[in-house]
């Protein structure tokens, strides 16, 4: 489980609805389609694996000559693709299907809520058309025909088995520089506290020719960042291959012309010399780690059903750093863990303080009806798990700040991502940023600049959060490089 699929929690900046939140679908510029068919609009909640379902829909419903629109109020039907993990992820999704049918909409609900729910959603709002499964999104034609022959449709499959490929129509709805590729779908393991394996199946990775056929066609649509997502990245291939091959799968992908191909879900089991030496070698596959470690403390993670975790934190740390001393670390914690003491809890922020990530995600405990953690005992009062939240909080600012300073002087690459007209002011990302969860990097620029372009930044500044710099030329470049040239001649 990956707590990034409840709202991508980084410190006090981000909001835990960040990504929950109603986002309104928009295809890329010039591809939407107008014809005599009814509009269909999108509604995406919930994490980036459930933005991939979502632009599959999106692809079919295109090939199938429907016209998409961007705007809710011009269509006669609004897909809601949900998201279910927590009980403020359900809120966000029901509230948002609600308001859409008070609006008068027909709806299409899609995705984790409708897996979770079932029929009980078509009984509970007269407006909902159709239920669609995490497993079934592809069928999302055929359903939508039925709807518009005046059917009420469950197209929801007991047990999800589908996984999308690269055949599968897809109409991508992030910048034209940026693209997520699911390399796998469902989770093997069983949290206690996680409800993951229920809402989307059991692993099923896609073969590596697949995915690298997926990521060529990307790189041919300008794609410079390619990040990879599953529920376990690091166990990729496993049930396909009869072991885990995410080392090889990141060597097929070095021969694809994309400068970035960046990880996210790194399982600690899955960290073998293999793997990290792929992350060293392969020159476009940065060496961001993302490591959702939940917890330090063995007891705690027993409790979890992480139990095979506990022998492995601090080692790992110490083997990433040696094999990977440039590697950027992101992690996500839970605190207020049933039974979780203040011992414990001093444990896990010691932890903090000695492993100093780059990034780290922290979230309070939330209790999942039909998880195994929701009947564990001794819960802990939501007052106290904030305040250990807002404790840890404050000890990993000043080390992400500290991070953020380690930059400063460094000419990186940046990818650019907007400028604001008026001000001049360009927003874009360098390597130890992932989209969404981490920091940017703002640059004073008065010439206009392309988004999606990648310019040479020297590092002149940092903040708890963001960096800052400016532009540099070929002549900087080639100074930098000759300083040490000639300290070394003096030697």
């Amino acid at each position: 489980m990956d707590p990034t699929i409840s709202g991508k929690a980084v410190l006090a900046r981000k909001s835990m609805h960040q990504n929950q939140s109603q986002s309104k679908i928009t295809p890329e510029k010039g591809q939407l389609d107008s014809n005599s068919k009814p509009s269909v609009a999108f509604t995406h909640l919930g994490c980036e694996k459930n933005r991939i379902d979502t632009e599959h829909m999106l692809g079919l419903l295109k090939q199938a000559g429907y016209k998409v629109s961007s705007n809710k109020a011009d269509a006669a039907v609004v897909v809601v693709n949900t998201c279910s993990f927590i009980q403020d992820a359900r809120e966000e999704s029901v509230r948002t299907l609600v308001e859409l049918a008070n609006e008068g909409k027909e709806l299409i609900i899609a995705g984790c809520l409708a897996q979770h729910f079932k029929g009980e959603l078509l009984e509970s709002l007269p407006e909902a058309k159709a239920i669609v499964g995490t497993g079934d999104y592809q069928h999302i034609v055929e359903v939508l025909q039925k709807v518009e022959a005046g059917e009420r449709v469950n197209k929801v499959s007991t047990t999800p088995s589908f996984v999308g490929d690269e055949n599968l129509p897809r109409l991508r709805t992030t910048n034209q520089a940026v693209a997520y590729l699911k390399v796998a779908e469902g989770c093997d393991y069983k949290c206690s506290f996680c409800i993951i394996p229920k809402l989307r199946g059991i692993q099923r990775s896609r073969p590596i020719e697949s995915i690298v056929a997926e990521a060529q066609q990307l790189a041919l649509q300008g794609v410079k960042e390619l990040i990879l997502i599953s529920q376990i990245t690091t166990n990729y291939g496993l049930d396909l291959y009869g072991k885990p091959c995410l080392a090889e799968l990141l060597r097929a992908l070095g021969e694809v012309p994309i400068p970035w191909i960046r990880i996210h879900y790194a399982y600690p089991t899955g960290l073998t010399s293999e793997v990290l030496d792929a992350y060293r070698e392969v020159p476009n596959v940065l060496p961001y780690l993302d490591l959702p470690l939940q917890h330090s403390h063995p007891e705690v993670l027993k409790a979890m059903n992480r139990p095979w975790q506990k022998t492995i934190t601090s080692d790992l740390m110490s083997r990433i750093r040696d094999q990977l001393p440039d590697a950027i670390l992101r992690t996500s914690l839970i605190v207020g863990f049933p039974g979780e003491t203040e011992m414990h809890f001093d444990h896990l922020a010691s932890f903090i303080e000695e492993q100093r990530f780059d990034h780290v995600g922290i979230f309070t405990f939330s209790s999942e009806e039909g998880t195994a953690a929701s009947s564990l005992p001794n819960h802990v009062p939501p007052a106290i798990a904030l305040a250990r939240k807002d404790k840890l909080m404050a000890l990993q600012q000043p080390i992400s700040a500290a991070c953020n300073s380690s930059w400063i002087g460094r000419t990186v690459d940046v990818l650019i991502e907007k400028q604001n007209p008026q001000t001049g002011e360009v927003l874009g990302r360098c390597a130890r940023f992932a989209p969404e969860v981490d920091g940017e990097v703002h640059l004073e620029q008065s010439k206009k600049i392309e988004a999606g372009t990648m310019e040479p930044v020297l590092i002149t500044g940092a903040d708890l959060y963001d960096l800052t710099g400016e532009i540099v030329g070929a002549k900087h470049m080639v100074t930098n490089l000759k300083s040490p040239l000639r300290e070394n001649s003096k030697n």
